[in-house]
């Protein structure tokens, strides 16, 4: 096939030279003026047809969602909405649409809508720009770790352990379901499965990517986890990508820096490189906000949000410092809050957290020292025995995008936390040896980065910030 040039670098070359490109149409005006997009960038590429020789049967065939290749030459464009266009010498269908029963007709179309054709929904613009996003924030992560000399670490997608206790677990077995494999007291028999123990898709990389950490200092993982969490709200998927960092001999401040540094230079990145898409879904965003009622409408614009959590440095203050702000708050004292906040102990929900970045402070927010009661077993215990050393990052329009914590590399207190929590020693004998062979501080953060690309992008619902969503009762494509 011929080498094409794609229609992003097509804008930036020089006119009056010969050029093949390839796409798919998004409109076909007057058989004549072509839409061409290749996915490369935001805008189409208009091609411009010589209606009068070329054959009636090829034009017929030039429809919505067809997949064309054009050879033609590059001109200064006569028409509004584009610096240039190509006039079309040859056009070739590589691939027929039928425009009667083809989904994405060239109109407006609901996200609901999008969600059930998720397969096709690439092609419209406002996916287009949401999964280059996405794929520039995986780049910056990769690139900003690489920078700073840590280690990808892939932590097992099958795992033994559940690394939050919480055991809302997607269980992998290859027994017979129909003939299950019992013991004399009636208990499955795991021995006969495929690892001969239970096992589970992963919840976190954290445990693992600790072990990397007590040996190789920086490290982080990237990858894919799971809840079984039977909830659909637009804020939770079943299947979702973690980026988790630890690194060694590093404390609670340490992490809080790294934190901090990681979502400033990954939003700078996106502004950087990514200003047509992010242009476009501000414009979105919007129209969106003008159907909503005046006091549901958003403060701020979406680059106006992301400058917001450039611009000031994160505030910091503990968990304590922050249940005294929300008691004394006028959304509590009126009763404003779903969840009203009345006593030290209470689990922050989203509208608390919103209100402290918001209102209150007006910039990001780092939470710290929890409740040990509401809070993961391997945080460091802090010396007055009722907080733990966690750390949650607050953004505005979103809440938590970042949990973490300085670990808890004492043997004694580990296994003393393990106990009280009811997690099996013998089985996380392995994590344990961290910390009875050469024991050190170290520390570490959980990025959910559907949650970043959703507050990147001005996105609503975290099922249209990740290519195909697996929720209870979905698992399409």
């Amino acid at each position: 096939m011929a080498r094409r040039t794609r229609i992003k670098d097509l804008f930036k070359s020089e006119t009056e030279a010969q050029y093949t490109v390839m796409g798919w149409v998004r409109t076909f005006r007057n058989n004549q003026f072509i839409a061409l997009n290749d996915g490369s960038c935001l805008a189409n590429l208009q091609a411009v047809v010589d209606f009068e020789n070329t054959d009636a049967a090829l034009l017929k065939r030039i429809t919505t969602g067809a997949a064309i290749k054009i050879d033609g030459k590059l001109v200064a464009s006569q028409g509004k909405g584009q610096t240039v266009e190509l006039i079309a010498q040859s056009i070739e269908i590589l691939g027929d649409c039928d425009a009667e029963i083809y989904p994405l007709q060239p109109k407006k179309h609901s996200l609901e809508f999008l969600r059930e054709i998720a397969h096709l929904r690439f092609r419209t613009g406002t996916f287009s720009a949401i999964f280059r996003i996405r794929h520039a924030l995986t780049f910056g992560i990769h690139k900003f770790f690489n920078d700073r000399n840590f280690v990808n670490i892939h932590s097992p997608i099958v795992t033994g352990s559940d690394a939050e206790g919480a055991g809302e677990m997607f269980q992998v077995t290859t027994l017979d379901l129909n003939n299950i494999p019992r013991n004399e007291d009636g208990s499955i028999n795991y021995k006969k499965d495929f690892f001969g123990k239970q096992t589970n898709l992963t919840v976190s990389g954290q445990l693992e990517a600790e072990l990397g950490a007590l040996a190789l200092c920086d490290v982080y993982t990237f990858g894919p986890t799971f809840r079984a969490e039977n909830s659909n709200t637009s804020r939770h998927l079943a299947e979702f990508w973690m980026i988790e960092p630890e690194v060694a001999f590093a404390d609670l401040h340490d992490n809080m820096d790294l934190a901090e540094d990681m979502l400033k230079y990954l939003i700078q990145y996106v502004l950087d490189h990514c200003a047509e898409d992010l242009a476009f879904l501000e414009q979105r965003l919007i129209e969106e906000e003008k159907q909503k009622p005046l006091a549901e409408r958003s403060e701020m614009s979406l680059i106006e949000k992301l400058s917001f959590c450039l611009e000031q440095p994160f505030e910091r203050l503990t968990y304590t410092e922050a249940i005294e702000i929300l008691k004394n708050s006028t959304p509590n004292k009126k009763g404003k809050f779903q969840f009203p906040i009345d006593k030290w102990g209470a689990d922050l929900q989203s509208e608390h957290e919103r209100y402290l970045v918001e209102k209150h402070f007006k910039k990001p927010v780092i939470l710290t020292n929890y409740p040990k009661e509401i809070k993961a077993f391997y945080m460091r215990m802090d010396d007055d025995g009722k907080t733990v050393r966690a750390m949650d990052v607050l953004f505005p329009g979103i809440g938590e995008i970042i949990g973490g914590s300085q670990r808890e590399e004492r043997y004694d207190k580990l296994l003393k936390r393990m106990e009280e929590m009811h997690i099996p020693a013998e089985e996380m004998s392995w994590f344990l040896d961290t910390r009875r062979y050469g024991t050190v501080p170290h520390a570490g953060f959980g990025l959910g980065f559907e949650r970043l690309v959703l507050f990147v992008t001005g996105m609503s619902n975290i099922r249209d910030v990740i290519p195909f969503p697996r929720f209870p009762g979905s698992a399409e494509f």
